[in-house]
């Protein structure tokens, strides 16, 4: 089964939290804290396989998550880190954030790799908050959350040339006949329900065909088959397309080409300038031989090479391939996907909203500060409302209008508003 769009979701591993502890030795009196950090969580990679030709596996997959960070021990032991998670997907493959529509990745080259998600890094144990008016901290860090995001993976083929054409054209039919790909071939529409790929030797050089499920009138509008596989296309340096020069069902094959042409540039408009060669198939029947001088004449007059050949018996195949060599010669290579660059948001940023009476902080550093606190530890508390006074969450909260008793949620904690008297010994 041929699958070339899915949606995932991947989870990076959370830090493994510190530990809070202390020496307790035999002739080591007041040892001090020894709490170990935790692991940095496991990230999220996608790599690009030459093993792998489709999106199916993560179709039936559709949770990814990589390990967690262990907890820091005793003894300034620190936790083990987590193990990276890798995502196997083929060449061609583009990947987006399914919340915002940005490309994050084009992924192309094999063995290529990117990042999709990092780890959380690991909480400091107690031993690395002990300070000469501080020697005996309770408290230790728990880990950071590691990043989430939903994804929308998209494969679009890697292949040199696009077999496009009407259905029955005789274009898996070709693709069998150069190449060792082997698609299915029978003698009535839509045979072809994939997209296969076959790798073409002419003389001294190679390249990689596609042949694309034939497409019909409307296609762009997901007409047929063809509207799924339109998107292959898009990265093929020259079109071969296929005429059925037989008429089959008294089809007109210079309407046929036409139609072909405008379903191609309404999908991309950048596909009706890609370089074209036009095969007038089936030469090997006489309905095809009788009205060949009458479509190369039209077709030629409008500036297409024009090769009358037949797939079934390779009449004139390998003219039609070597000009079709000697064209991706020449052949731009397709436009790249724009990834845009990532833009540095400003982790001190602060937003207050009011959410059905529940005044909502939020913010990256504050989040996180909240995220990595031991909210069962008093001195754990205390440092942390130290920290949102030092950010500015209090001050925040009164410029929206907060009052003594309100609601206010950070992250996953909640609380009742206590006027802060440190701001309140500033007023006075």
């Amino acid at each position: 089964m041929f699958i070339d769009q899915v949606k995932i979701y991947v989870k990076a591993g959370d830090g493994g939290n510190g530990m809070a502890t202390f020496r307790r030795e035999k002739f080591v009196p007041q040892g001090g804290p020894s709490g170990g950090d935790g692991g940095r969580g496991g990230n999220v990679v996608l790599k690009v396989s030459p093993h792998v030709n489709t999106l199916l596996d993560l179709r039936y997959r559709k949770h990814h998550r990589a390990d967690n960070g262990e907890n820091g021990g005793s003894s300034n032991k620190q936790g083990r880190m987590g193990r990276d998670l890798t995502i196997l997907v083929p060449p061609g493959t583009i990947v987006y954030d399914d919340d915002t529509g940005l490309p994050l990745a084009d992924l192309t080259e094999l063995e290529q790799t990117v990042t999709i998600a990092k780890g959380g890094r690991g909480g400091r144990g107690n031993a690395r908050f002990a300070t000469s008016t501080q020697q005996a901290p309770t408290f230790a860090e728990q880990g950071e959350p590691g990043e989430e995001r939903y994804l929308r993976l998209e494969l679009k083929l890697l292949a040199d040339v696009g077999l496009v054409g009407f259905p029955n054209a005789g274009k898996s039919t070709l693709l069998a006949h150069v190449s060792a790909a082997r698609p299915k071939i029978a003698d009535y529409p839509f045979t072809t329900l994939t997209p296969n790929l076959g790798v073409v030797k002419v003389d001294e050089q190679t390249f990689v065909m596609a042949d694309i499920p034939g497409l019909i009138e409307g296609a762009h509008l997901g007409q047929g088959l063809g509207h799924e596989f339109l998107r292959h296309i898009e990265r093929t340096r020259v079109i071969l397309h296929m005429v059925d020069a037989a008429g089959w069902d008294g089809r007109d094959p210079l309407a046929d080409f036409h139609a072909i042409n405008q379903e191609l540039a309404k999908y991309a408009p950048e596909l009706a300038e890609r370089p074209q060669i036009v095969a007038l198939n089936k030469m090997d029947l006489p309905e095809a031989q009788a009205r060949a001088a009458t479509f190369t004449q039209a077709l030629q007059e409008q500036g297409h090479q024009v090769f009358p050949i037949s797939a079934v018996t390779g009449q004139g195949v390998q003219q039609m391939l070597r000009a079709t060599v000697a064209l991706l010669a020449t052949a731009p290579l397709p436009q790249a996907v724009i990834i845009p660059e990532p833009v540095e948001e400003d982790k001190t940023t602060l937003q207050v909203t009011i959410d059905d009476g529940v005044f909502v902080v939020q913010g990256h550093q504050v989040e996180r500060r909240v995220a990595m606190t031991n909210l069962d530890n008093e001195e754990a508390l205390f440092r942390l409302q130290h920290a949102l006074r030092r950010y500015g969450v209090f001050a925040a909260l009164q410029a929206a209008g907060v009052q003594a008793g309100d609601t206010v949620r950070i992250r996953d904690l909640e609380f009742d508003y206590v006027p802060d008297p440190w701001e309140q010994e500033e007023q006075v």
